[in-house]
């Protein structure tokens, strides 16, 4: 959502932000609008540089928000900093998230109409972080529902969960989503929240079964065995030492200094239980956390005819009872494919490459599908009570996106590929909205005005979607007439 600023010039604008600012908050310049060399890239990185130095990490672009994340607490997210930027002009008070979420929820309020947050970056940037404050300052600073702050605590509660099944050390960020999500904030007539939804993109779920050498899988997994129970992993058949498990040790990173798994674990359970999970659901969730891990360690072996068989019978045994499923139907779905010819079911033997295939294949489908069900879960926690009364159509809704980080690996995979492009679309729908739109429409109204130069990433959005000719046509095509290639 753009917001166009109040029409005073550029002096004025100055004076008006300088006035209010102490000489701490004057170090560089708080607005890049107001950079006097506004052309250079180096200008630009020397302020932010300059601000930095004084743990100053916001600086506007106009109505965008730039942030540098300081990898520490600064202490300016508390509650008497929330109350600094309630009802305050945008350029009175210096940059700040806060200054933008509360802008964004008088618009909301004042115009009666939806609004959108976009937080976008490179991984590490601090995306994450920046989504549970703005939920963090709508939770304390608008009004508490008439039906109590159940909605809001579940709100805030969602965060630990979803980081838990959805986000994973990487090289570049200890704490990577590694998921896109859209969440919906209901509000209602007096600016109550009352309710929420939750979109999941693209769960990178061939982390499950590979991770890249100094990376993690899911932080869930290793919250589970440093902070389970002893008798909770005693009936998952599972050890607390992470080596033990063929999906834990690919990335030879088990252990993380900034992360607690133990502590962690504690925040997950008790999310958990805000969210209104049962107790029986919970111990469901962890049996498919435990299953992921046992089909991680079957191991298979060749018989005279080179067919793969399973070798690993304690490991089955503990699968059959986490997933309920009985034995001869699970081995024989790790060893064999299912062909239909004339109508027939015929079962063919896989070999050893084969059955591993199939085994991660089945890993990555129940996480997958794990995290679909748990996003419904919190769906069904967030609805409204009140979506039937007449009152529900007055209501409004904020979005913030939060999507994953631009990377780039010395190997890296299809989804990562995938992760980049819709990053590339971002930046795209960015140059849009902040450069192209408003210099086309200076030019329409005969404004002078000095071109601003940049690069627009449409060849790159290009090369990845035309239609025919882009690399995305270009891989389905064989796919869509030649069944066979790839797997």
């Amino acid at each position: 959502m753009r917001y166009r600023a109040s029409a005073l010039g550029s002096d004025g604008v100055r004076v008006t932000m300088e006035s209010a600012l102490t000489a701490r908050d004057r170090v560089g310049v708080q607005d890049f609008v107001l950079l006097e060399n506004f052309t250079s890239e180096a200008a630009f990185i020397e302020n932010l540089r300059r601000r930095f130095r004084e743990n100053l990490i916001y600086t506007y672009i106009g109505p965008v928000l730039v942030s540098v994340n300081p990898y520490r607490d600064l202490q300016i997210y508390s509650r008497q900093h929330m109350e600094r930027y309630r009802g305050v002009s945008f350029y009175e008070v210096p940059p700040h998230l806060f200054a933008v979420a509360d802008t964004v929820y008088r618009a909301l309020r004042t115009e009666r109409r939806d609004q959108a947050v976009m937080i976008s970056g490179e991984s590490g940037a601090g995306k994450t972080e920046a989504t549970k404050r703005l939920l963090q300052f709508y939770a304390e600073t608008c009004p508490a529902p008439e039906r109590g702050g159940a909605v809001r605590d579940r709100l805030l509660q969602s965060n630990p969960v979803l980081e838990a099944f959805g986000n994973a050390k990487t090289l570049r960020n200890d704490n990577s989503s590694r998921f896109g999500k859209y969440m919906d904030v209901q509000f209602d007539f007096k600016g109550a929240p009352v309710g929420g939804h939750i979109l999941s993109y693209l769960l990178e779920k061939s982390r499950v079964v590979h991770q890249n050498h100094g990376e993690r899988n899911f932080h869930v997994f290793y919250q589970l065995l440093e902070g389970g129970e002893e008798e909770t992993l005693r009936r998952l058949g599972l050890e607390r030492n992470p080596q033990s498990y063929l999906y834990l040790v690919k990335g030879q990173c088990a252990k993380v200094s900034s992360i607690n798994d133990k502590s962690d674990w504690r925040v997950v359970r008790k999310a958990l239980s805000v969210i209104d999970f049962t107790e029986d659901e919970v111990e469901d969730l962890l049996s498919i956390v435990a299953s992921v891990l046992h089909l991680g360690n079957i191991h298979f072996a060749a018989d005279e005819e080179s067919n793969a068989q399973v070798t690993t019978e304690n490991q089955l045994k503990y699968l059959t009872r986490l997933l309920g499923v009985e034995g001869t139907t699970l081995r024989e779905a790790l060893t064999h494919r299912k062909i239909i010819a004339k109508g027939e079911e015929l079962l063919s033997p896989l070999n050893l490459e084969q059955a591993a295939y199939a085994r991660d294949a089945l890993a990555k489908a129940v996480y997958s599908r794990t995290f679909t069900w748990l996003v419904r879960k919190i769906n069904r926690s967030l609805a409204s009570k009140d979506a039937e009364s007449p009152s529900w159509r007055s209501t409004t809704v904020l979005g913030l996106l939060d999507i994953y980080g631009f990377e780039v690996f010395q190997h890296n995979s299809f989804e990562q590929f995938c992760i980049n492009y819709c990053n590339e679309k971002l930046q795209q729908l960015f140059i849009e909205l902040t450069l192209k739109s408003e210099q086309e429409e200076y030019e329409a109204e005969g404004i002078a005005w000095e071109p601003v130069q940049y690069f627009n990433n449409k060849i790159i959005c290009d090369l990845v979607e035309e239609k025919f000719k882009g690399i995305i046509s270009i891989l389905v095509h064989p796919l869509l007439f030649q069944p066979h290639v790839g797997r």
